[in-house]
């Protein structure tokens, strides 16, 4: 890289045309600090003048029955407030040269009435309809202030104007929409061809990708459609050709840089243990197993991810592969995300266990649990089992990654809920011995885009298939004025054995308010509808054991309900609760209703999942597929619940769920991207973009399988950009 233009790009902000040292400040808040910084600031829309309609057009076209957005540049003409009863109502009026239009806002009133002039010219952009007394009119657009000056070169050119988020802190600098836009109209004009290239040559030439510095221009200020989608391409493709290089060094580094561990089938253990189970595995948990022995049996340690619905039988997988590794003399790690289900996990391990030994004595394998609400003599007596070696498989959360753990032979790790677990941690728990066999489990399917890319460095086993006396979970959805049909329901079911959940959202991020809720709901309902029945109450505040307690009398019938918030959302194995009422579903998240549906239908008994919501989000929405795109902002929202729940009713396979879920929410706030090691996604989406994955995927893992300390002279380029703009990702590359 060329450093004498990287050192003018890596000056202040303040030094560019109407900056300077105040403004800089306002800038530095929203992490702009450098040139290089306010070049990458990019608009997060654009305005074309092929989607800009007069009023005259826009009316005809509602006339006609167009039910898209459209957008119509026009002046304030006049406001005005008005209040009906405790609501009050606010109407802007526009005016173009062929008509008026009038924009409403029903909330943020005194927000909305300062920010239009009359005057002001104002792109207005949503869906039109004409109002009770035949006008057209917009319900809380979006809207953008432009200048006298963009408006004439805009309609008369075809000029494409960018915008960009102005943030409170941009806005109190008094940065706003006009004045930004001059900052990096200059900033682009004076500084880009200061950018040095990131990709070599050969990689642009054959992928047909624009210079970095004609695509920062038409990121920002497009010299036509065609140039906008060049510049986009472009930083996808960039953005996924180092994510996939980073993913690429990762895999590579495990492989051959670290010492694995070679096993072998030395005796009858795992066979004898086949034996005992009390029923049979499923042809992809035997397809799965077989994927992870080779692996065991390899000189290169594993670093596999094992993908499956919920109640699929992963758990049993992994205990099997364990005792390969206890087979080798190895110790076996099997790490949970909360107390509870290593508790659980620590119970039922020993129980097979203890079946094992009772049919074959010489199998005495030794389960240790190691979590943090312990008493202190138990905690000691644990640590010293594990240093000795007298324990062979160690169950616990994440006080497995203390200082204190020391394991004498770490063979074998599982990590259930991996994505529960940063990279940093997970690299903590492998240093504890000779870079173990690692397991990593999701009951949260992953879409195919997000294995190849957040999960590319692992090699992946799906279980495909439930157990056979697996009846599908029915799932319907109701308005709250039913909850009373709903409780008879439950005390019906109660005559025929069945046992029932009833959760309840978390109020706030506060355990405060979720006791006093929880608390609330269980007093109401134990001395009213379910007055007849046994009503238990479980939530976060317990200490563990008595989340214990209260599982463990709920198991035993001694509870024929259990009111709950999402604490048991992970893992409790309950077969005879085969109800699970889900109040206020529109505030969970589509993984969540997943995760808390999976606790019931693991027997063989009809299950059910009823998901309890507002009255008006109880009818199904004519948004029968996720074709978001023509919905304006406001409209969004409101269909993103319905989206889910209608998507819960229609589906029972996790990853439908899962690329639902994705497309919702995007991926980083499902897998915890930015806990991942890898660079924020500020381009791909990773729903739409599955070839170029697939293409860069290629490229890159090629690129290290020919170069893989990057060496040769064409890849000079290549190595510099890592070194400069992704150090902090580069630490986690010898990390699974």
């Amino acid at each position: 890289m060329n450093s004498e233009k990287e050192k003018i790009l890596e000056q202040s902000v303040q030094y560019i045309k109407s900056v300077g040292p105040k403004r800089a400040v306002s800038f530095n808040k929203i992490g702009i600090y450098s040139i290089r910084d306010l070049l990458f600031y990019f608009p997060s829309r654009h305005l074309d003048r092929t989607t800009v309609l007069t009023a005259a057009k826009a009316y005809g076209y509602v006339k006609n029955g167009y039910e898209g957005e459209v957008t119509i540049i026009a002046k304030v003409f006049e406001k005005t407030k008005r209040r009906f009863g405790k609501k009050e109502v606010l109407k802007v009026q526009f005016r173009d040269t062929t008509g008026f239009f009038t924009c409403v806002w029903f909330q943020g009133i005194k927000y909305f009435y300062s920010a239009f002039n009359e005057g002001d010219i104002i792109a207005v952009s949503s869906k039109p309809e004409i109002d009770k007394y035949g006008n057209l009119q917009f319900i809380h657009p979006d809207y953008d202030r432009i200048s006298e000056e963009e408006s004439d070169n805009f309609l008369h050119t075809g000029k494409i104007i960018p915008f960009y988020k102005i943030p409170k802190e941009l806005r109190q600098g008094a940065i706003g929409d006009l004045s930004l836009r001059r900052i990096i109209s200059y900033a682009v004009e004076k500084y880009v061809d200061s950018l040095s290239e990131t990709l070599p040559p050969k990689i642009l030439e054959e992928n047909n990708i624009i210079s970095v510095n004609t695509a920062v221009k038409n990121y920002h200020f497009p010299e036509s459609k065609e140039k906008f989608e060049a510049a986009k391409h472009r930083f996808k493709f960039e953005e996924l050709f180092y994510l996939e290089l980073l993913v690429a060094l990762r895999k590579y580094n495990y492989q051959t840089k670290l010492p694995g561990n070679k096993m072998s089938i030395k005796t009858n253990l795992v066979y004898d243990f086949l034996k005992v189970l009390p029923f049979e595995l499923t042809k992809s948990q035997l397809q799965v197993l077989t994927e992870i022995k080779n692996d065991m049996l390899s000189e290169k340690p594993m670093n596999r991810l094992l993908q499956g619905d919920v109640g699929s039988g992963k758990t049993i997988v992994s205990l099997i592969a364990a005792l390969i590794a206890i087979d080798n003399g190895f110790q076996a790690v099997l790490m949970a995300p909360t107390e509870i289900l290593a508790d659980q996990h620590a119970k039922t391990v020993s129980s097979l266990l203890r079946k094992l030994e009772a049919e074959n004595s010489k199998h005495e394998i030794k389960v240790s649990l190691l979590i943090g609400g312990q008493k202190k003599s138990t905690r000691e007596k644990e640590l010293t089992d594990i240093e000795l070696q007298q324990a062979d498989i160690i169950v616990g959360t994440h006080a497995l990654f203390e200082e204190k753990v020391k394991f004498n032979n770490l063979g074998f790790v599982v990590i259930d809920e991996q994505h529960r677990f940063g990279v940093r941690q997970r690299g903590l728990i492998q240093s504890k011995g000779t870079t173990p066999d690692v397991l990593v489990m999701s009951a949260t399917p992953i879409p195919r885009t997000l294995s190849m890319t957040v999960y590319g460095d692992l090699d992946v086993s799906v279980i495909e298939e439930l157990p056979k006396n697996r009846i599908p979970i029915k799932t319907v959805l109701r308005g709250e004025s039913k909850l009373p049909k709903i409780y008879k329901f439950i005390i019906d079911k109660h005559k025929e054995g069945y046992q029932c959940f009833i959760v309840y959202p978390l109020v706030e991020e506060s355990e405060k308010l979720e006791l006093k809720a929880a608390t609330e709901y269980f007093n109401q309902l134990k001395d009213s509808y379910l007055k007849n029945l046994r009503v238990g109450l479980i939530h976060g505040r317990m200490k563990w054991q008595e989340k214990e307690e209260v599982m463990f009398l709920f198991l035993k019938k001694e509870y024929d309900v259990l009111i709950s918030t999402t604490v048991i959302e992970v893992g409790i194995d309950i077969p005879d609760a085969n109800i699970i009422l889900i109040n206020d579903a529109h505030r969970f998240g589509l993984s969540q209703l997943h995760q808390l549906r999976g606790r019931v239908g693991r027997s063989n008994k009809q299950a059910f999942c009823i998901l309890v919501t507002h009255d008006g989000l109880a009818t199904k929405q004519k948004v029968e597929e996720l074709e978001l795109d023509y919905l304006s902002t406001t409209q969004l929202e409101k269909y993103k619940a319905s989206i889910r729940l209608q998507t819960m009713v229609n589906n029972t396979n996790g990853f439908k769920v899962a690329e639902v879920d994705m497309k919702l929410r995007g991926p980083g706030d499902i897998f915890g991207i930015k806990q991942s090691g890898f660079p924020d996604l500020k381009f791909v989406n990773l729903s739409e973009d599955q070839e170029l994955i697939i293409k860069t995927k290629n490229i890159s893992f090629g690129l290290i399988s020919s170069d893989p300390n990057l060496k040769l002279p064409k890849n000079k380029i290549i190595k510099e950009n890592l070194l400069a703009h992704y150090s902090d990702n580069l630490k986690y590359a010898e990390i699974a």
